[in-house]
């Protein structure tokens, strides 16, 4: 069964992301179970890429790291299990077409399902060419995320339509990263999605504090943290599982508070 409805049982969602392998496989696993025992409602898990177009530098660096100590997609998969077997959190994949096409399809999206992943985000996948994996993730019960940027305009009631899970709303243009501010009108975007269908929204890109979370959390119904939380592994390594721990926990309180 897909546990993706989970996420937003409790009303607002606090959605971390972790690149996997960055520093190390099993530091990943630890930190996202720590994750998952603090307060995380949905945990995006990073398929580390040579060429992520969406990724900030700190992300664009945890890629690099994740890639240099040996993480495969495969290592991945046996990562995701071992994690499955200790939390029911929903999980969901974050990556790029490349690499599904590379690893072949319908192969990477049964064993997506097999493994325990609920969702998958795929930024360079256009709304008009998503057919090239929906019916995959349809036959896998795998719900394919559809995202909106500041860009989207009358685009955004065509793609909420046809949403499943949740809507990804891009806050900023341009790449992940912490922002200071957040200027978008994420309010109006929100709107414009559940007057096309009734769909939970988180928002992503640039949130970093328990007040940019918590404002989001107000216009949406979840914020997503992945730089923040990627730089304190940068920062920490294996020895990064605490203060993730402590940060997650302080955004979650922070959102599920509104």
């Amino acid at each position: 069964m897909n546990k993706l409805s989970k996420a937003f049982e409790k009303g607002k969602a606090f959605i971390p992301f972790v690149t996997a392998g960055d520093p190390d496989l099993e530091t990943t696993e630890k930190v996202i179970l720590a994750m998952a025992e603090v307060g995380a409602d949905l945990i995006e898990i990073g398929i580390p890429f040579s060429d992520p177009v969406a990724e900030g530098i700190v992300i664009q660096k945890a890629d690099e790291r994740a890639l240099a100590s040996g993480t495969t997609t495969d290592k991945i998969f046996d990562m995701v299990k071992s994690i499955r077997a200790k939390t029911d959190i929903p999980l969901a994949f974050m990556t790029y077409i490349n690499p599904i096409f590379v690893y072949g399809s319908e192969r990477f999206i049964k064993n997506s399902k097999e493994c325990g992943i609920d969702a998958l985000i795929v930024p360079d996948l256009p709304f008009e060419e998503k057919n090239e994996l929906s019916g995959l993730c349809k036959a896998n019960d795998v719900r394919l995320i559809s995202l909106v940027a500041p860009t989207s305009h009358e685009r955004i009631a065509t793609i909420a339509k046809e949403a499943e899970g949740f809507v990804y709303v891009v806050s900023s243009l341009g790449v992940t990263g912490v922002r200071s501010e957040i200027k978008t009108d994420i309010g109006e975007m929100v709107k414009l999605i559940k007057q096309a269908k009734d769909i939970p929204c988180a928002v992503g890109f640039g949130i970093s504090t328990p007040e940019q979370a918590a404002n989001m959390a107000k216009l949406s119904d979840g914020a997503i943290v992945g730089s923040a939380v990627v730089r304190i592994i940068e920062k920490y390594g294996k020895e990064s599982v605490m203060p993730v721990a402590d940060y997650v926990k302080e955004m979650a309180d922070a959102v599920h508070n509104i």
